[in-house]
């Protein structure tokens, strides 16, 4: 099918290209082509913005010239977008493309390399990996058939054909396995053990975990560790059998502390393992620390979040998924 809004795409997908490039965040030129060739409003022909009274609806086929232009400008805005909604809640989303950029270079993808992607949402993400590696080399898996099905025919419109799989996130996809890297979309609450299983030695998994997102390095089946970047990440949680939902305490919290990010990330890193007094005292004796002071060590069929040192004074379980 003809793409209709083609030239107009390209246009608006230039202007993305340099904001990305002045934020820093395109160094490695296999993923500057990337961006720069793969359609991104093919793969948000609908989405919403926050309206009055809930979501407003943008859609490529109004019939208000307008409101179409509206929509594919905004389709390559730097910004998330809202993809799907349920009752008025949020269900699947299409990340930042800055923040993507950020993520995909941090994987330290090589030729040949297999990727598993936990979230298809739009399939704009794993059209990005297609692009770099090749369709054969990547796999996203979705709990949610509608998304799967959704981002089947996006990736298909543009001319990309990896395996798409309906499935448990958390489970991975063992028929596809072994992986070089493991990529989520999806917010977890600790690493699930099945992706160690299905990596290869020497493997990475990135993942968003609290608001931060943590790097592994996994040495192998039953062993994986890493520290997390500096970037700040908001993600839809992953559903399933297996999620949960972190706690972020904020009962007695001084509103400086509470209002932080800093903060927030710790206090959804400890969960349940740290009651709020004991978040707020590590956050406040450590002088409100970074993201990248934070690390995950998973070993021996336990796992633990820590600050500094996997051995030192500062660490805390991680809840089993």
């Amino acid at each position: 099918m003809r793409d209709m809004f083609a030239e107009e795409g390209a246009r608006a997908r230039r202007a993305l290209l340099r904001e990305l490039e002045t934020y820093g965040a395109l160094r490695d030129p296999a993923w500057r082509a990337a961006f720069a060739q793969v359609p991104r409003h093919l793969f948000v022909p609908y989405y919403y913005v926050p309206g009055t009274g809930g979501y407003e609806r943008l859609w490529s086929g109004d019939p208000d010239p307008a409101r179409r232009t509206r929509w594919l400008r905004g389709a390559y805005r730097d910004g998330a977008l809202a993809t799907r909604v349920r009752d008025g809640e949020l269900v699947s989303s299409a990340s930042q493309p800055s923040l993507m950029a950020r993520m995909l270079e941090a994987l330290d993808l090589q030729d040949g390399h297999d990727v598993l992607e936990i979230g298809a949402g739009t399939g704009y993400h794993a059209a990005l990996l297609c692009h770099r590696l090749g369709d054969a080399h990547v796999t996203t898996v979705d709990l949610d058939e509608e998304i799967t099905e959704t981002a089947r025919a996006h990736l298909a419109a543009a001319g990309h054909r990896p395996a798409v799989i309906t499935g448990d996130g958390a489970r991975g996809c063992p028929e596809r396995a072994p992986y070089d890297r493991i990529v989520a979309t999806c917010e977890v609450p600790s690493i699930p053990y099945a992706w160690l299983d299905q990596c290869r030695p020497g493997a990475r998994i990135l993942a968003p975990l609290s608001t931060g997102l943590i790097l592994l390095v996994v040495r192998d089946p039953a062993h994986a560790e890493g520290r997390f970047l500096a970037t700040s990440a908001y993600f839809v949680a992953l559903r399933g059998g297996s999620a949960r939902t972190p706690r972020t305490p904020t009962a007695g919290v001084p509103r400086r502390a509470y209002e932080d990010q800093r903060f927030q990330f710790l206090a959804g890193l400890a969960g349940e393992a740290l009651d709020t007094r004991e978040a707020l005292s590590l956050w406040q004796r450590e002088r409100r620390p970074e993201r990248e002071r934070f690390g995950v060590t998973v070993s021996g069929g336990r796992q633990w979040a820590w600050l500094d040192d996997p051995e030192g004074p500062y660490a805390w379980p991680l809840p089993d998924l």
